[in-house]
């Protein structure tokens, strides 16, 4: 099955038609979206409180427990 196409017509009809429908797709996701992140309700973030300043405390902590860790284990491989 072929398609006849008139020499004075660069595209046929379905040609036509597909080209269409990219350049109407492509201008949908040229707009700009409504909501950046794509979440349309707000309600995963019930229950949930912001990070306090006592955050920097906890994370400084827990690196000097890291470091005294890795001091003991050397210190007991060397016979200190």
């Amino acid at each position: 099955m072929g398609l006849y196409v008139k020499q004075n017509q660069n595209r046929t009809e379905l040609q036509e038609r597909i080209a269409a429908e990219m350049q109407e797709k492509a201008r949908k996701k040229a707009e700009p979206a409504e909501r950046p992140d794509g979440v349309d309700d707000s309600r995963y973030i019930e229950g949930t409180k912001t990070t306090t300043s006592l955050a920097l405390v906890w994370l400084i902590i827990g690196i000097a427990a890291i470091i005294v860790t890795i001091w003991l284990v050397i210190a007991s491989t060397r016979g200190y």
